[in-house]
């Protein structure tokens, strides 16, 4: 089962969600006996990373990633122009007696190597970001982190997915996605079984939980949950919309300055407040419920 955790804007509480579902999902399998299940955390925020900072893993793997770019055989280039007509993204351009290319624009296709008629393209990968994994507790965890000045987040998305995202059956793997609807987004949301946004009960986290919405289920056809969190600071126009869509209201986080507290200092949720431990295996239970075939 693959879960995504979502939501339209940033500062809602995806990775509160995430860490402690997490935490609660993995105990729970340990206590049933299930030593074949495994819970997997992805940190697909590969901007900001932070998933870390709430489960403290032991991190002892790091793997560079990259995306592979066109380099170009001056000896066997003709300069037919083929490579630059073929790039959607103007990667390659064809100047004077030489073919130029624009790096940080490669989004890594293959179309110019393909389809160059001389065999004149070879690729190299140009580092994008770095994979670190390890484990936190019974908790397999891994992120990707963006180097600095880099603008495409989604090729180092994909590899972790690849690398991590696998459907084995009885296990959980939870990605916590980066804020917004923009195309990070979408690729962490591709292939998941279950989308769960975290909105607040706001003029502005309805907005742009609508948006996100509109993304996870109306174009990618992917069935979509809600939690709620801070409830109680608004009104009841998310209840609202929810209730008119048909989307589940899967649970709700009461505004409480102790939760901010524990995620000052880095604790997931069920182990700072073990009150929350319960209605994380609710949630648990729900989605298993939501997903099962």
């Amino acid at each position: 089962m693959i879960v995504a955790v979502a939501s339209g804007k940033g500062g809602t509480g995806k990775t509160t969600i995430a860490t402690g579902l997490a935490v609660v999902a993995a105990s729970r399998l340990r206590e049933a006996g299930g030593e074949a299940a495994t819970v997997t955390l992805l940190d697909c925020d590969v901007e900001e990373p932070n998933a870390h900072l709430y489960l403290d893993p032991r991190l002892d793997s790091r793997e560079v990633v990259g995306v592979p770019t066109p380099i170009v055989d001056e000896v066997k280039c003709d300069l037919c122009r083929r490579c630059a007509e073929v790039c959607v993204y103007h990667a390659l351009a064809v100047l004077g007696r030489g073919v130029m290319v624009f790096p940080e624009l490669c989004h890594g296709c293959g179309s110019c190597t393909l389809n160059c008629p001389k065999g004149a393209i070879s690729e190299k990968m140009r580092p994008t970001g770095v994979i670190e994994s390890g484990t936190a507790g019974a908790v397999r965890f891994a992120m990707g982190v963006l180097n600095v000045g880099e603008a495409m987040a989604v090729p180092v998305i994909r590899q972790l997915k690849s690398r991590f995202a696998g459907h084995d059956p009885g296990s959980l793997v939870i990605l916590d996605a980066p804020p917004g609807t923009s195309c990070p987004v979408v690729e962490t949301l591709r292939e998941s079984d279950y989308v769960l946004m975290v909105t607040e009960p706001t003029p502005f986290g309805l907005h742009d939980l609508t948006m996100a919405v509109d993304v996870a289920r109306d174009a990618l056809g992917l069935p979509v949950g809600v939690v709620i969190n801070r409830d109680g600071v608004g009104d009841t126009k998310v209840d609202e919309y929810c209730q008119r869509e048909g989307i589940p209201i899967l649970m709700r986080i009461p505004l409480d300055r102790r939760i901010a507290e524990a995620g000052s200092v880095g604790l997931p949720l069920p182990v700072a407040l073990p009150e929350y431990r319960e209605p994380f295996l609710d949630l648990f239970r729900l989605l298993s419920r939501e997903v099962a075939p």
